[in-house]
């Protein structure tokens, strides 16, 4: 992984859509989407589960049940700052989809309608 973001002890990893596509299909990952409802009711991550970041609590991502969690958002930036704050929360959530759905996309990967 060469990319990443650093903040004091804290690190986020970069993963490919095409890397997060696979995990998920292999059932590795847990995707959280960080979007609002109104970006997730036009478009959203297939398998995804919804934690908007504006109201963000890491408590509520749900149990990933053995899967890592990886942060998706718009474009990238928003799943830096939930994983971020999940790691300052005291989770292990280190990874996020670099380029969000609009890399996911561009990736030819499938969104499907309304979350």
């Amino acid at each position: 992984m060469s990319g990443g973001y650093y903040v004091a002890d804290h690190q986020v990893h970069d993963l490919t859509p095409e890397d997060v596509a696979k995990g998920m299909a292999e059932g590795r990952y847990l995707l959280v989407d960080v979007r609002e409802p109104n970006e997730v009711a036009v478009e959203a991550y297939p398998g995804g589960v919804v934690v908007p970041l504006q109201s963000f609590d890491p408590a509520a991502i749900p149990d990933p049940k053995g899967k890592q969690v990886v942060f998706a958002c718009r474009s990238g930036k928003r799943s830096v700052t939930a994983s971020l704050a999940a790691q300052a929360a005291g989770l292990p959530y280190d990874k996020h989809l670099a380029g969000g759905i609009i890399g996911w996309k561009a990736a030819g990967l499938q969104t499907k309608a309304g979350g």
